[in-house]
């Protein structure tokens, strides 16, 4: 089976690229930019539920992925744990989810050196609320779709079909736009003196005594 849906999830790019066949075709409908993130509870690696909910007043990465131990999925991961410490600069916290089981993923996490969580959906129940879930028939998997939620619980962003060699990348340079989109819009809020008062700040009031 495992092999299957490597294999599955190869050839679905692989029609994806060549003949035009997109991979949403083989998955529901997911959640769009602006609307509140679907909260979830599963477990990691380490066998401990972990909830959406946990990480309020933080950015999450949150990126479905189709298997443990494939090429794409160990590059893909690989790079988010290169760029840990720039996620953690931003506030940010990586979420990886597959169909995977706990123990696959915690084999996966001690032999690549990963240091974030990847959940078990081993029922499927988030991967098809996100619309991730992938269905070929023959294999199911989850399709290669990231939803960066922003602190308040809202999705910011939905990223489809991504390439996992340049994702992580991707994803922070979104995460840099946001967060400049929002200090400049702080800026605007605060607004520039104008009129009298700023006539005044720029040109104190001169002394109405005679000279003598």
């Amino acid at each position: 089976m495992e092999v299957a849906v490597a294999l599955c999830s190869e050839l679905s790019s692989l029609c994806a690229t060549l003949v035009g066949i997109p991979l949403s075709l083989f998955t529901g409908s997911s959640p769009s930019a602006g609307s509140n993130a679907p909260d979830f509870s599963l477990r990691s690696q380490d066998g401990k539920w972990v909830s959406l909910r946990d990480f309020r007043g933080k950015w999450v990465v949150l990126y479905f992925y189709p298997q443990d131990f494939t090429s794409g999925c160990t590059i893909e991961a690989h790079n988010f744990q290169r760029d840990l410490e720039h996620y953690r600069r931003r506030n940010a916290a990586i979420l990886g989810v597959s169909l995977d089981s706990i123990d696959s993923h915690k084999d996966f996490c001690v032999k690549e050196g990963l240091n974030f969580k990847l959940l078990s959906d081993a029922e499927h129940r988030v991967s098809q609320t996100y619309g991730a879930l992938t269905d070929l028939g023959v294999a199911k998997f989850d399709a290669r779709n990231t939803f960066l939620i922003s602190p308040n619980g809202k999705i910011a962003k939905v990223f489809r079909n991504v390439d996992a060699n340049r994702h992580s990348e991707e994803v922070l340079a979104t995460l840099s736009e946001l967060a400049n989109a929002k200090q400049q819009s702080r800026h605007r809020k605060g607004g520039t003196p104008t009129g009298s008062s700023r006539k005044n700040r720029a040109f104190p009031r001169q002394s109405s005594q005679p000279r003598r």
